[in-house]
């Protein structure tokens, strides 16, 4: 006896769904991203094992080279680098656009190759200084997600946010989680000590 088709309920997916997926960036999707200023970054060491990394900057802070290849800077940060890492092992990568005050975001989807920032040909300089590196994507899939997980979230409307609720001051939790014999500085100093190294 074999084993249910766990996606048996599902049903099919509308042909628009499927119409939607294009190779290239459109104008459409290069607009949006010339709007983000926030996206996910998910990679795959060469085992498959998943990772997702959140990117941020200015607005537009992402440059479509082409149709086809998109450049996105790699900001100063913990130094773990298990993303860059990833892109050397597994090429495959998959990218998230968000844009606040929009419910729609853009997957897309290639791959990467990991890049001194001097060698692409487009200005990557933001807070007053270059990039690191650079991932340029080569792009094989894109396509606008809809709405819905955003409006069932309310990530827009304030008055919809939760609070903090239990959650502890960052301090504590990274004191807690690096077993620390002492928490770190106030969230609002840490913040402006970050805000410092953009």
């Amino acid at each position: 006896m074999s084993a249910p088709d766990p996606l048996a309920g599902y049903g099919d997916a509308s042909q628009p769904a499927w119409d939607k997926e294009i190779d290239h960036l459109d104008r459409h999707c290069r607009a949006f991203i010339g709007i983000s200023p926030w996206l996910t970054l998910g990679t795959a060491d060469a085992d498959g094992f998943p990772d997702v990394s959140p990117r941020g900057g200015e607005p537009g802070f992402v440059k479509v080279l082409d149709d086809s290849r998109l450049v996105l800077p790699d900001r100063p940060g913990n130094n773990r680098v298990d993303s860059l890492r990833n892109v050397t092992a597994n090429p495959r990568v998959a990218l998230m656009f968000v844009a606040p005050g929009i419910n729609e975001t853009l997957r897309v989807f290639g791959t990467a190759a990991l890049v001194p920032a001097d060698e692409v040909d487009v200005d990557l300089t933001e807070f007053g200084r270059p990039p690191r590196s650079a991932l340029v994507v080569q792009v094989q899939r894109a396509y606008f997600q809809c709405a819905r997980s955003l409006l069932r979230s309310g990530l827009w409307e304030p008055e919809k946010w939760p609070g903090r609720g239990d959650l502890a001051p960052m301090g504590v939790v990274f004191r807690d989680h690096c077993r620390l014999p002492a928490p770190l500085p106030p969230d609002e100093v840490m913040h402006a000590d970050l805000a410092q190294h953009l």
